[in-house]
C-alpha cells in the first residue's frame, strides 16, 4: 500500500506509517548504548523538555517510576536538586532550546550524565550530552514536531521495556506504584 492510499484509507493509517517508516531507521547499536545509559538502578534519573516535548519527558518519568526508578521530572515542586551522581534526560527536536540547553548545563556542571534524544546531530546540546539518541526523521505531514515527539516516547517506552527485562515480575510491580485515587 503506498502512502496516498493509506493516507487515503484514514490519517490514522498515514501517522502509523511515518512511525514505522521512522523506527525502521533506527540502528540497534545506537538504542543498545542509549540503553546502557539508563542501566544503572541506583541513578536518578531528571526528565526535561519544552513544550510538547516536555509531555513525552513527563510521560517517561512516570514510566521509570513504575518500574521501581527514582524519575522526576525538572520542574515539578516535588523534584529534588540534580547531583553528581543523577542524570538527565533531555528530549529536544532541536537541540538549541534555550532553557533545555540552560539545564543540560547545569547537570553537567553538577558532574550529571546527560542524556539527549534529537532529531539535530550537531545541536549545542548533543555537542554537551555524554550520550545522544539520533531520531532519523526525513520527512513528515504531521503538524510541527508531532513525529519526533511520537518516536521520541516510544524510544523512551522500548527503554522501559527492555529495562523491565531484568526486573521479575514488573507488571505486578507496575500495578503496585500505579495509584488509583477514589
Amino acid at each position: 500500500m503506498d502512502q496516498g492510499s493509506i493516507a487515503q484509507s484514514g490519517p490514522w493509517l498515514a501517522i502509523g506509517h511515518e512511525i514505522a517508516e521512522t523506527l525502521a531507521r533506527v540502528r540497534p547499536s545506537a538504542f543498545d548504548s542509549f540503553v546502557d545509559a539508563f542501566r544503572d538502578k541506583r541513578r536518578r534519573w531528571f526528565f526535561s523538555g519544552q513544550g510538547r516535548s516536555g509531555l513525552v519527558a513527563e510521560m517517561a518519568a512516570m514510566r521509570f517510576m513504575h518500574i521501581g526508578r527514582a524519575a522526576h521530572f525538572v520542574g515539578d515542586a516535588t523534584s529534588p536538586s540534580i547531583g553528581a551522581e543523577d542524570g538527565l534526560c533531555v528530549i529536544s527536536g532541536s537541540g538549541n532550546t534555550s532553557i533545555s540547553l540552560h539545564f543540560g548545563r547545569i547537570a553537567k556542571g553538577e558532574g550529571a550524565k546527560v542524556a539527549l534524544i534529537t532529531r539535530e546531530r550537531g545541536s549545542e546540546l548533543a555537542k554537551l550530552s555524554d550520550c545522544v539518541f539520533y531520531m532519523p526523521i526525513e520527512t513528515t505531514r504531521q503538524f510541527g514536531g508531532s513525529l519526533f515527539e511520537q518516536t521520541s516516547l516510544i524510544i523512551l517506552d522500548a527503554i522501559v521495556l527492555e529495562l523491565m527485562q531484568a526486573i521479575p515480575d514488573a507488571h505486578r510491580l507496575m500495578l503496585g506504584r500505579h495509584t488509583n485515587l477514589q
